[in-house]
């Protein structure tokens, strides 16, 4: 009976030593996210007050509504949506279908080929930087933006077919036998049966693209001059000069260009887990 209540006692003393632990965890990783809001309230000058101020000691939402007249944002934010929508779709459209052929049609060279396709995520982005760049403008097509998500449309990247045709793996394969047995071709498998098995794969793979494309600053800082094809993240450097930089309306727009993110996030959040688990990148 003692020994019973001892490891009752120790059960319930090594749960809530690991529950402090990570509500300790999940207050560090908030702190970045809630220095940005504070500052995004902040009064000019008092962004780097010492000692630093946890609550400020004035808010100032106009900050938000200043810097959003400041430039052109809701241009941007059209580029951004435009160019993020088109990207994901071209990803979760021809990784899928690049991760189905490597999981489910045999061909020669096949392992060959998905072993190549992986080694592609270990060459650096900026290695291939020039000459896509050089592609692009032999194409004319620099200074638009086609280049932010045309590519996309042709595979979505190694990443993101690895992790679809690890869900494909765990699939059975008995549904797409009697599927062939009643006559439908590879495409109708494909999008009537493998596709709303995927679900939680593809939730993953729409979250991660979105991220990426939502947020990418480089990409449209190569491929775009004119004002007109200028993404959110690209419109941040408005506030900053070699001179001056107003953070407080840096961390406002930022904080605006995190309410999507969160959202997208949230939403798929359900699927997203139990894509990452299922695919093989949980550890497990």
């Amino acid at each position: 009976m003692v020994d019973r209540e001892e490891k009752y006692i120790g059960s319930i003393s090594g749960k809530l030593a690991a529950y402090i632990l990570l509500a300790f965890g999940a207050l560090v990783s908030l702190m970045p996210l809630y220095w940005l809001v504070m500052t995004s309230l902040r009064p000019a000058g008092a962004e780097f007050t010492y000692p630093p101020e946890w609550i400020p000691s004035s808010f100032h939402p106009e900050n938000y509504p200043v810097a959003w007249r400041r430039a052109p944002f809701w241009l941007f934010t059209f580029n951004s949506v435009l160019v993020t929508f088109l990207a994901t779709l071209g990803t979760l459209l021809t990784a899928s279908m690049a991760a189905y052929a490597f999981a489910r049609v045999p061909f020669y060279g096949r392992n060959v080929w998905f072993g190549l396709t992986l080694s592609t995520m270990m060459l650096p982005w900026a290695v291939t930087l020039i000459p896509r760049f050089l592609l692009f403008k032999y194409m004319q097509l620099f200074d638009s933006l086609w280049p932010l998500f045309l590519p996309f449309w042709f595979g979505g990247g190694g990443f993101y077919i690895f992790l679809i045709r690890q869900f494909i793996m765990t699939l059975p394969v008995e549904m797409e036998e009697a599927a062939v047995v009643d006559g439908a071709s590879r495409v109708r498998i494909f999008f009537m049966i493998t596709m709303p098995l995927t679900k939680p794969a593809i939730a993953a793979v729409g979250v991660f693209s979105f991220i990426h494309h939502w947020n990418d600053f480089i990409s449209p800082l190569i491929y775009t001059n004119r004002e007109e094809t200028r993404t959110l993240a690209l419109g941040l450097r408005y506030f900053g000069d070699e001179q001056f930089t107003e953070f407080r309306l840096i961390m406002a727009v930022a904080t605006l260009m995190l309410v999507p993110v969160l959202v997208v996030f949230f939403a798929a959040n359900k699927y997203f887990v139990s894509g990452v688990a299922l695919s093989g990148l949980a550890g497990r």
